[in-house]
């Protein structure tokens, strides 16, 4: 069991969901990957966590009474220092939408839309480090960038999350640049050149693929569950992916690799 104390510095090191039918989603998401929906917190405005065998694997939130839910999936990039992560994102073309934000002792959060569009949370972590158990069923396995554009996108995550990157890919038909793992030979994320499949309409955006056992079976029981299938499963390099909704709308990826 793939197990860690703290996110590597600048890594997507948490995810919560924003969703519009609350119940639904804790029956969805409970039923498809065995979490456990702890119940809504009045202290965190009814902020919730969704559990595996008791540890905390991701978040949720409701509507709430100015602003409704969107339907999306987000996910944090930890740091050491909100206030001046926040600073640099701005000189380099981001625009904070939720200035930094103390949540009890468990940590700080933002939030943030990136120069090419795509929005993610920051979290400075206080007690809480976020998601420490990857890379098992129903666990986080991958984390994605889709952009329009690719250079912006890799020069924007090196300079204020400090990633260390590795060129996976730089033609016109696949081009991917990964976060190297720091001190180490693994990778923690991908930003992927999407300028020539993104349909139009649909912005820059952080995907995050959770591990399953059988990806068919999974995807089955997404629609089994009244979830509907974006992309079927395809066989890959790095494992057998699938794209999928829950029954909110709210997207999320499927990844099933040899472990």
């Amino acid at each position: 069991m793939p197990t860690r104390n703290t996110a590597p510095l600048g890594s997507p090191c948490w995810a919560d969901l924003w969703t519009s039918d609350v119940e639904g989603s804790r029956k969805f998401y409970s039923a498809l990957f065995g979490w456990e929906a702890q119940e809504p917190s009045p202290e965190f405005g009814g902020y919730s966590m969704f559990t595996r065998n008791g540890i905390p694997t991701a978040g949720a939130m409701g509507p709430t009474d100015d602003t409704p839910a969107n339907d999306t999936w987000k996910i944090y990039l930890d740091t050491d220092d909100i206030a001046k992560t926040l600073e640099v994102a701005a000189a380099e073309g981001s625009q904070v939408i939720q200035a930094d934000m103390a949540v009890a002792d468990l940590g700080t959060q933002a939030v943030l839309v990136d120069p090419t569009g795509a929005h993610l949370g920051t979290w400075e972590p206080g007690t809480f480090p976020g998601f420490t158990v990857l890379n098992e069923h129903g666990a986080p396995s991958w984390f994605e960038l889709q952009t329009r554009d690719h250079s912006a996108a890799v020069a924007f995550y090196r300079k204020v999350f400090r990633w260390e990157t590795n060129t996976v890919g730089d033609s016109d038909e696949f081009r991917y640049t990964t976060m190297r793992e720091p001190d180490g030979d693994g990778e923690l994320a991908g930003i992927m050149d999407a300028s020539g499949f993104l349909p139009d309409g649909v912005p820059s955006h952080w995907s995050i693929y959770w591990e399953v056992d059988d990806i068919d079976a999974a995807v089955a029981q997404v629609e089994a569950l009244g979830g509907s299938i974006v992309m079927g499963v395809e066989q890959t390099p790095y494992g057998r992916l699938a794209s999928v909704a829950d029954p909110a709308g709210a997207q999320f990826k499927l990844r099933a690799t040899d472990r």
